[in-house]
């Protein structure tokens, strides 16, 4: 079989600049986009090594022949930090939707739900002290 590597995952979506903006304002950084002027079909953004992807219904149904959804909890995206509590915070008040407040978990996690202009879910997440 031939070797496999630097996994990815892309995201399907009927509104492209917007959710780009959103994972652009979480901090990741775009390092690939298509085409390179004018309404793009596709972006790729990275945070930290991982690397994320965005591509348009439209493109994805006409390029490539697929059927893809593009709204509702398909995956989720999960982001570790230092303060969940704060992230979650400044998410809401930039209008991400409130999914599950910062709550702890496994008695060593406290997470947080918010999702994506797609309904896409996002979970902040921090290790607790011990």
């Amino acid at each position: 079989m031939s070797v496999l590597r630097t996994p990815q995952v892309v995201l399907f979506s009927d509104d492209l600049p917007r959710a780009v903006a959103f994972y652009q304002r979480l901090g990741f950084t775009e390092v690939f986009r298509v085409p390179t002027d004018g309404e793009p079909i596709h972006v790729d953004l990275v945070l930290d090594g991982y690397r994320l992807g965005v591509a348009s219904v439209a493109s994805t149904r006409d390029d490539h022949g697929l059927d893809p959804v593009a709204e509702g909890q398909r995956v989720a995206v999960i982001l570790w930090t230092d303060d969940t509590a704060a992230a979650y915070a400044e998410l809401v008040a930039d209008g991400a939707p409130a999914l599950a407040a910062p709550h702890v978990w496994l008695d060593r996690l406290l997470i947080a739900w918010t999702a994506d202009p797609d309904g896409n879910p996002i979970q902040i997440v921090q290790h607790l002290a011990a």
